[in-house]
């Protein structure tokens, strides 16, 4: 209520009003024309109040509102809107006769409105009164059932007790696995059974959480759902259960453990149990488990990326999928042989609405051969089965098990020798078999998105597989431009190279909703090439609501943008199209559903036909074609020659370096720096003697090391040190000067073992003294988000000198063995004769250091290649005058004393080149 009495009703009222008078004057009299208004004016008060509206949602039996709002969880109300020149009470009679909902529901036709609560009529207005108006939208948005008033009481301290209950379950589960012989055998097996159908690293303490989420949410799935057979029918929930018997035969009772839940349970089953639509029961069921994960199982959900599907993108993306099957192939969704497969099926909502637009009399065999789903964690897997097999026996009004839906990991079924074992039983590996035998028409989903733990002391890598990252080596690795391609670790990378090769050549459709970062990503060059490559027709509709960029609205409420793509592989064509939509950024992720589902398909999209450009840029705005005429100033195929000298000005260029541990390996106290990292090696250290000396080693280094940042942080590299027996002497020659921000001196413990990434930095400041005479030109790396920067230094730089979100490049004058010997000039003598032969014999390489310097802080140059900057590293132009080049050296000269003086200037310091007419050209 305290929303509600904030509301400024007047205003909202005033707007309802406007507009119905607008809509009348363009000559809207019907239904269809005029319930924007009343529809508009409930989206606004529901937005107050964390109601939202979802138009024309189906609610079974053929009901369906002109509008359902909900709140997070379950549907708080319905509206009805009705034509002007119908009888207002005839109308409403026959909606009542049909069966809608009158538990809070609103009927108008922009004249009058009744509204029913509770399942009486409680109010009529005339809408023209305001007062009247407000109070019925009062009454309507503060009304809440006496079961929902409990749930949302329950349900907010349920899953603040979930982590408590589920910490003391560990507790119960860690002594009955020393104490309980039953339990011991029962749990080794169960173990097994999970290293062979999920991952051979999974840990106990990952079997733990399994159970633990099993024990607290069963009952749900029994009682939400009306099966109490559940845990019998369900292959996987049966082995569970025998763990749980081996768990129970001694002392422990889990009805007596669960007994303190019993009033969240009834609550949270009270208000299911008020929900007649089973699409109510399951949209409520997904949100109680993504809060679950989000309460207890947070590494889970941070590496599987859990996230629930809004309908309005499954509906898109089925009904588009149908449509491609009908224009290219002549095919349907009921077509025998067009198998489709949803390779991380979540709580099953692609399968629920496949079935839905499946012909009836096809749908009986389509169930029992044609439709697939993998699932590889516990409690979405058995949410899905039984949302699926629901969903069936609404349809046909017969229960048959879903035999499509394996417990297993899809990506490991790439691996060649993967089904030589069972896959947790012998029903589930029998339906892994028919699944990997099936010839995929299409593969429908929603991948998890997750490119890798950020911090190794999180302990949650995500998960190796050597054939898919093989694959995406050879593909989408071996034809990027880019430096860094991190980004093609992401878990969705991943599912799209899994998914195109699981077609084999066969024509067919893979339809996902994912991370879209490589619509622009620098480093998705290849993967934009090979996914062209791959299909001939590529949709995408770009959701946005990337964080970093001010995307507007998140349709899933994460950092990273959001995007459909829909790829299609028809080989009788020989061209490749591409087709982009972008959905306006400044939208709410309310409003860009709504778009969605007034699309309903790629049918109802007017496409821009993208053309990519020879650097595999799709959306290639502003980009600057001369600049290919340019000197490159470096490049990853110069820097690999080992012979012949590269047409690059620079022989060598390198990252700054990553310690991976700034708060134990940096410090603006050399002392400070001293006592802490000397800390770090004896703790390292102490882990090594452990190590060697621990008899088992099998569990691996991941699970045997102590994870605590205040004694040590580990990182890959260290964890291998450790493997390799390595021990650390601390030596103070290695404590040396770190460029960490512009103008931010710090000490740096400059060590391979400490300093995870040292990259080329050995041999361009190998020792102190290499700091008097050694300069290096500092530049964002192609890629960069922040503006583009340009930094000179005579130290070591840090990886991310000017932006926490950008890497950068640096272009050293020298280069030395790494004892500090052989100094040699890292300018090419091709590059000093393209030069001399422009401005004359008198150049030296000095020259064309500094005249890069100024070149790169130009306003006119970093304005015109702006574009080009974001996705390759500068190329010089030698266009200037020959009389401008010697001002561009000294104000090249200039600026870096200014720099290396550590004395800050403004963001374009040139203004002596400006104020002199010093061109750029």
């Amino acid at each position: 209520m305290a929303a509600l009495e904030n509301i400024n009703f007047r205003r909202l009222i005033d707007t309802y009003y406007s507009t119905l008078t607008g809509l009348r004057q363009q000559g809207g009299v019907g239904e269809l024309h005029l319930r924007p208004a009343f529809q508009n004016l409930l989206t606004a008060v529901g937005k107050k109040v964390g109601w939202s509206l979802i138009p024309e949602m189906r609610l079974g039996n053929g009901r369906v509102p002109d509008g359902t709002l909900r709140d997070e969880y379950v549907p708080r109300g319905h509206w009805e809107a009705k034509d002007t020149a119908d009888e207002l009470e005839i109308e409403v009679k026959k909606k009542i006769e049909a069966g809608y909902p009158l538990s809070n529901i609103i009927f108008e036709d922009t004249h009058r409105a009744i509204l029913y609560q509770g399942g009486l009529r409680v109010r009529e207005i005339v809408l023209s009164d305001r007062q009247a108006l407000a109070d019925l939208l009062t009454a309507y948005f503060s009304y809440a059932e006496p079961n929902i008033e409990r749930f949302e009481e329950a349900i907010a301290e349920f899953k603040s007790r979930i982590p408590e209950l589920a910490n003391r379950l560990l507790e119960i589960l860690a002594s009955e696995r020393v104490t309980n012989p039953k339990f011991i055998a029962a749990f080794q097996k169960f173990h097994e059974l999970c290293q062979k159908a999920i991952d051979p690293r999974i840990s106990l303490a990952q079997v733990n959480e399994m159970l633990v989420q099993h024990l607290l949410t069963e009952r749900l799935f029994r009682t939400i759902f009306d099966n109490p057979d559940f845990s019998r029918r369900n292959a996987i929930a049966a082995d569970i259960e025998n763990v749980i018997d081996a768990l129970t035969s001694r002392s422990f009772s889990r009805d007596g453990f669960l007994k303190s839940l019993d009033r969240f349970y009834i609550a949270i089953e009270d208000a299911a149990r008020g929900m007649s639509d089973f699409n109510d029961k399951q949209h409520f069921l997904n949100t109680v488990y993504e809060r679950f994960f989000q309460g207890f199982s947070v590494k889970q959900a941070d590496t599987h990326g859990i996230v629930y599907t809004p309908q309005e993108i499954v509906d898109f993306m089925c009904a588009s999928v149908d449509e491609v099957l009908q224009d290219e192939f002549g095919k349907t969704l009921s077509t025998p042989g067009v198998m489709i497969l949803d390779p991380c099926v979540g709580t099953g909502n692609f399968i629920v609405n496949m079935l839905r637009r499946i012909n009836r009399r096809d749908l009986p065999r389509k169930y029992a051969e044609d439709l697939f789903c993998n699932e590889i964690m516990l409690l979405p897997y058995y949410i899905a089965s039984m949302n699926i097999e629901h969903e069936y026996f609404q349809l046909t009004g017969s229960y048959e098990p879903f035999e499509g839906i394996c417990f297993t990991d899809t990506l490991e079924l790439a691996e060649k020798d993967q089904t030589r074992f069972s896959i947790f039983n012998e029903e589930n590996t029998a339906r892994v078999k028919r699944e990997k035998d099936a010839e995929i028409t299409v593969i429908i989903g929603n991948p998890p998105y997750n490119v890798g733990q950020q911090n190794e002391n999180d302990n949650n890598k995500n998960r190796q597989y050597p054939t898919i990252d093989a694959r995406i080596k050879g593909t989408y690795t071996k034809d990027s431009k880019a430096s860094n391609r991190n980004a093609l670790s992401d878990a969705y990378v991943k599912f799209f190279r899994w998914a195109t090769d699981r077609l084999d050549d066969r024509n067919g459709v893979v339809c996902f909703v994912s991370n879209n970062g490589f619509v622009e990503g620098i480093a998705f060059d290849g993967f934009r090439k090979h996914l062209l490559k791959d299909f001939t027709a590529v949709y995408h509709v770009d959701l946005g609501g990337n964080a970093r960029k001010k995307g507007g609205g998140n349709v899933f409420n994460i950092m990273v943008g959001v995007g459909i793509t829909i790829a299609v592989r028809n080989n009788k064509h020989t061209d490749n199209r591409i087709f982009y939509t972008k959905i306006p950024e400044y939208l709410s992720a309310q409003e860009k559903l709504n778009h969605l589902a007034q699309f309903k398909n790629v049918k109802g999209i007017a496409w821009e036909l993208l053309a990519p450009d020879l650097k595999q840029n799709w959306l290639a705005r502003n980009i600057q074609e001369d600049i290919n005429a340019h000197i490159p100033i470096g490049t990853k195929e110069g820097k690999a020659a080992r012979t012949v000298e590269p047409k690059t000005i620079f022989k060598q260029y390198s990252r700054g370096v990553a310690t991976s541990r700034d708060s134990w390996a940096s410090n603006f106290s050399s002392t400070t720096l001293a006592e802490k990292i000397q800390q770090h090696i004896d703790a390292y250290n102490q882990e090594v003697l452990r190590w060697q000396f621990m008899a088992n080693k099998q569990a691996g280094v991941d699970d045997f090391v102590t994870y605590d940042d205040k004694k040590i942080k580990w990182s890959e590299s260290l964890k291998a040190k450790l493997i390799s027996g390595i021990h650390i002497e601390y030596d103070v020659a290695k404590i040396r000067n770190l460029i960490s921000r512009p103008f931010c001196k710090k000490s740096v413990y400059f060590d391979r073992t400490l300093v995870e990434r040292v990259y080329k930095f050995p041999s361009i400041c190998p020792t102190a003294s290499s700091e008097s005479e050694n300069k290096v030109i500092v530049i964002s790396d192609h890629g960069h988000r922040a503006a583009f920067s340009v930094l000179m230094t005579d130290i070591i730089p840090d990886l991310h000198l000017a932006a926490a979100v950008d890497t950068f490049q640096c272009f050293p004058f020298y280069t030395y063995n790494e004892d500090g010997t052989g100094r040699r000039e890292n300018i090419t003598d091709w590059a000093l004769e393209e030069f001399c032969t422009k401005y004359g014999v008198g150049v030296t390489k000095w020259d064309i250091f500094y005249y890069i310097y100024a070149l790169l802080h130009h306003p006119a140059y970093r304005t015109r290649y702006a574009e080009n900057l974001k996705r390759e590293l500068p190329r010089i132009p030698l266009t200037v005058a020959v009389d401008d080049f010697s001002a561009y050296v000294e104000a090249g000269k200039q600026l870096a004393g200014l720099h290396l003086n550590y004395e800050t200037v403004a963001e374009y310091p040139l203004t002596w080149v400006e104020n002199n007419s010093i061109p750029f050209s």
